[in-house]
């Protein structure tokens, strides 16, 4: 019986990390969408954002300012529901800390502007 434990923390530890509620660490990052990522937004280009929680700064990509403009700040602290892709994460439902929440898209698949202005 004992030999089944280990397995058994394996298993538990596995589907822990799958919540969407689940805060995750920046470095810690792998490739899953409705992850969570929360920390202080360093730097803003459009809808683009560095994210630094204190253990490592991200990209958030928000989507195309030609289909929505967000109004971001630097110094502000967001909670942010998306996916990892590698290199940056694909926001889809930003919350500030006040309580309000941008919805960015559904989930993760093909974005609402994709195909560029004309499928809007």
């Amino acid at each position: 019986m004992q030999q089944w434990i280990p397995l058994l923390v394996v298993v538990i530890s596995s589907f822990t990390g799958l919540s969407a509620t689940a805060q995750t660490p920046i470095e810690e990052l792998r490739r899953d969408a409705g992850t969570t990522i929360s920390g202080t937004v360093r730097n803003v280009v459009g809808n683009e954002f560095i994210l630094d929680d204190g253990t490592g700064q991200i990209i958030v990509d928000a989507g195309p300012t030609w289909y929505h403009q967000l109004s971001i700040r630097e110094g502000e602290q967001l909670t942010v529901v998306g996916e990892y892709d590698n290199y940056d994460f694909d926001a889809f439902r930003i919350t500030r800390s006040n309580g309000d929440v941008i919805t960015i898209r559904s989930g993760s698949g093909r974005p609402p502007w994709a195909g560029g202005r004309d499928r809007r």
